[in-house]
């Protein structure tokens, strides 16, 4: 019984003299982990911006190429997006209507929105 008990104190003197982490020392990684966490979502979001100027960029080069080919085959310039995404002598030359571009006169191709 004795021995059972100066196990126990044993274990009570182990334990006061641990060694771990304190309260202090936690906060401050949370608090850097945080700071880490706010320099990665600005620098997503830049990442963000710049591929949809991107895909704007290459949306209009994209519209272009079909508005000259629609030209190269008929000898005028679309009057509206359809006469591009519709089967016209067999060829679509657009999948979808561009979304953030309109298309004017003489087919020039212009960027609305976001797109601009």
């Amino acid at each position: 019984m004795l021995k059972h008990l100066q196990s126990r104190d044993d274990w009570s003197e182990k334990s006061l003299g641990a060694k771990g982490f304190t309260l202090v020392e936690l906060l401050v990684v949370i608090i850097i982990l945080g700071i880490l966490a706010a320099v990665v979502v600005f620098a997503v979001g830049g990442i963000r911006q710049r591929g949809q100027s991107n895909a704007c960029a290459a949306e209009k080069r994209a519209a272009e190429t079909a508005v000259e080919a629609y030209f190269a085959d008929t000898g005028s310039y679309p009057g509206t997006w359809n006469q591009l995404t519709s089967d016209t002598g067999g060829v679509k030359l657009l999948k979808t209507t561009p979304a953030n571009h309109s298309l004017g006169a003489n087919g020039v191709v212009t960027g609305i929105n976001k797109c601009v």
